[in-house]
């Protein structure tokens, strides 16, 4: 019988897939503006179109993985995304390549709204903010190793390379969740709570998922458009791209610390607002510095402290039964703001014509969220307030 934390070694892989294929246009992004005639504009479609079938999957996926079980909707998921890797292996026509990216980001929704779900299914008490934290980090590590690795392979072998890589590892996630994944034993019931939402909470809960988002498309003008800044810059393709997978590296070490700050201090919303306006200030040096890798390693310290206090939000204004539903629309609001991120991203860099007018806009973005934040607070504070009883 497997222990869970092997259960958790499993979902970290297969999540990690996710993240390689997502990273893997914005880190060869050079060799396909050249391959393919590609502009930036067309670059940060390219990378948007993976999330957008999620403002249309987010919310009913919950109820797709209660019907079909959660292991078989993943594994369908890990389908469409080696389908859709190997589709735009096929063809560089751009038409082609946009058809395989939304059938690969169909896939990598279902895994994003359901492993998750998956997780918490398998760790309870004091236990889950740690295997949050190890399962959240699957993202910077799957983009860091694209980062470092596949920018290596389009300049050594093109990027026929690059799509088996991709296609291989996926492969590897679907070996391990056919072959090794089991699902656990079913939760009992609770009883003594809300079946539906409040309309407070449905609120509170679109404005963490727009926190979740924007904090996400700053974090993705980093790995997306940072790698072809610093090729603007004189450096070569591997080079930048290594040296920026160093964010992602130090964000798999700030995740887990600044949860941990947040569950030692009690003082989330503080981590969120600090560490959303660090990371938009550094942010916006980062293009503008001589000293790269100072500021590139300052970014990985400090990009992944708001991460697990963000998270928290859902939790708390959901009860366990409305967490289903109430975890598809914060991942609707998510996927419904991503693909318009990276695309308006890719159309300033195009415009201004440099690469850090997306750095700049990600640095804004960053900006807005403690903003929201605050809207959340309101929200909260006011449900608080309904909830009390009249004297």
């Amino acid at each position: 019988m497997q222990s869970r934390w092997t259960i958790l070694a499993v979902l970290f892989v297969a999540r990690a897939a996710f993240a390689f294929q997502f990273g893997s246009v914005g880190a060869v992004a050079p060799q396909l503006s050249q391959d393919l005639g590609a502009s930036l504009a067309d670059i940060g479609i390219l990378i948007g179109l993976y999330f957008a079938p999620g403002v249309l999957l987010a919310l009913p996926g919950g109820a797709v993985g209660r019907c079909y079980g959660d292991k078989a909707t993943v594994l369908a998921g890990l389908l469409a995304m080696l389908a859709g890797e190997l589709l735009m292996d096929a063809s560089t026509s751009w038409s082609v390549q946009t058809m395989g990216r939304l059938i690969a980001g169909t896939g990598g929704i279902l895994l994003s709204v359901l492993m998750t779900k998956m997780v918490a299914d398998w760790f309870t008490g004091p236990e889950i903010a740690t295997a949050m934290a190890v399962f959240v980090n699957s993202w910077p590590v799957g983009i860091a190793i694209s980062l470092m690795l596949l920018p290596w392979i389009a300049g050594r072998s093109g990027l026929h390379a690059v799509n088996l890589a991709v296609a291989g590892w996926i492969l590897i996630g679907l070996g391990l969740m056919a072959f090794v994944y089991r699902a656990p034993e079913a939760a009992l019931p609770v009883e003594g709570e809300r079946d539906s939402l409040t309309s407070e909470t449905v609120y509170a809960v679109i404005a963490a998922g727009s926190i979740w988002c924007l904090y996400n498309i700053g974090f993705a003008m980093i790995f997306s458009f940072g790698p072809s800044m610093l090729v603007e810059r004189g450096w070569s393709m591997a080079a930048a791209g290594s040296t920026i997978s160093i964010v992602l590296w130090l964000a798999a070490l700030s995740v887990p610390l600044g949860g941990f700050l947040a569950d030692l201090t009690k003082r989330g919303e503080a981590i969120i607002v600090a560490g959303c306006i660090g990371f938009a200030l550094l942010t916006l040096l980062l293009p503008r510095s001589a000293s790269v890798l100072p500021v590139v390693i300052a970014v990985g310290t400090v990009c992944g402290l708001p991460a697990g206090a963000i998270m928290s939000l859902p939790a708390r204004v959901l009860e366990p039964r409305t967490r289903a539903i109430g975890m598809g629309i914060f991942y609707t609001a998510f996927y419904a703001g991503s693909p318009v991120g990276t695309a308006i991203g890719g159309k300033l860099a195009t415009s201004i014509g440099s690469a850090s007018a997306a750095l700049d806009f990600g640095a804004v973005v960053l900006l807005v969220c403690p903003a929201i934040l605050w809207l959340f607070l309101r929200i909260v504070a006011g449900q608080n307030r309904s909830a009390l009883p009249s004297t």
